[in-house]
């Protein structure tokens, strides 16, 4: 049964940071100073508007309305003995500080429960993202045919899910295939071609045995969407059974790396194709290259977001040259290092989004 979102608790709070917690205690103290000194002061000096600060500091740090209302409640009642212990001041004076104590009491309230309505909509927005996640980029398996894999996504956003980067292992009748492609478009429209790429080679590498008849179908996918102006790079890798070799097509996409007895070497096309959407402006078919898959290499597979991302002075990242550096075990322990290398690269921080597929060939 689905579950009431209005029934939900309110959103998990973080902490303050030591600085931001550190006023808010001071806050709180100067509060008690200035009551305890109209209490035992001259009579006719109050500091009862004082008071309206407290249900905004109690508003600070939750999701919980009834905390800043109760705040305004009890402020409300300091109102009265002060009153009482200045009795030179006007009393319109105290009316108004109760006045404004009850108004900000209101808006603090009023803020609180907006807040913590709109974060409790945005983790609706990313479960929902989430899901579709896991529907347009499946999980996949440690073990795919005779190939160890393992795969990364990295949002440039951190509140990002999903996006036009796009990856997948399929074991077919001719081997096993890989694809890894970037949408060079954005938002909704991007996600949109992405899975329409994706559907359309889950079905054309179980039937295609030519991997560069499953690159021309793709491209006719993404032609049939270019009301966007979009089109995508995408590198296809098929690996064939009992030979030591894969062929791949290369549409306009990172050139793939191969790490074979711990050398690194750019795989590339002696006539790299256009991104698909653009076979129409280079009439032709396309190039299938072979190169040698031995038991124990390993082959990286990337979009731009890894190649491109920079460090403070501007320069990319250098994948290639680290990854020389990387002897990883396992697939698993490559990519993360690689990301790993990245973030600190960057500083934490990617311009755009970022695939990364690591693929060893078992004995």
């Amino acid at each position: 049964m689905k579950r009431d979102p209005g029934r939900n608790p309110p959103p998990e709070v973080p902490p303050l940071p030591s600085p931001a917690r550190g006023l808010v205690v001071a806050a709180y103290g100067l509060l008690v100073v200035a009551v305890t000194i109209d209490l035992a002061s001259d009579p006719q000096l109050t500091f009862s508007p004082v008071l309206a600060t407290a249900p905004v500091l109690a508003s600070i740090g939750t999701r919980r309305p009834r905390v800043p209302l109760l705040a305004g409640v009890l402020a409300l009642v300091v109102v009265a003995p002060l009153a009482v212990a200045d009795p030179q001041v006007a009393l319109p004076v105290h009316l108004t500080a109760a006045a404004t104590v009850l108004a900000i009491t209101f808006v603090s309230t009023a803020n609180v429960v907006l807040v913590s309505s709109t974060e409790r909509k945005l983790l609706e927005s990313r479960s929902v993202a989430e899901a579709a996640q896991l529907a347009l980029l499946r999980p996949v398996r440690e073990r795919v045919g005779g190939l160890r894999v393992a795969v990364r996504y990295l949002a440039a956003a951190a509140e990002a899910r999903v996006g036009g980067d796009l990856y997948e292992v399929l074991v077919t009748p001719f081997g096993t295939r890989l694809i890894v492609g970037d949408v060079r478009g954005k938002g909704l429209s991007a996600i949109e071609t992405a899975a329409d790429v994706l559907g359309t080679f889950r079905e054309a590498a179980q039937v295609e045995a030519d991997l560069g008849s499953v690159a021309r179908r793709l491209d006719a996918t993404v032609m049939r969407r270019r009301a966007s102006e979009e089109f995508v790079t995408a590198v296809l890798v098929g690996v064939l059974e009992g030979t030591g070799t894969a062929e791949f097509v290369d549409c306009g996409h990172v050139t793939p790396l191969l790490v074979h007895g711990g050398r690194v070497s750019e795989v590339d096309s002696p006539v790299p194709d256009p991104p698909l959407a653009l076979r129409s402006l280079v009439p032709g078919p396309y190039h299938v290259r072979h190169f040698g898959f031995a038991p124990g290499d390993v082959l990286v597979l990337t979009t731009d977001g890894v190649t491109e991302a920079r460090d403070a002075s501007g320069r990319f990242y250098p994948l290639t040259e680290r990854l020389a550096k990387m002897a990883e075990p396992s697939p698993d322990a490559l990519v993360d290092r690689i990301v790993a290398d990245l973030r600190a690269y960057t500083g934490n921080g990617l311009g755009d989004d970022a695939a990364l597929l690591a693929a060893r060939r078992e004995r």
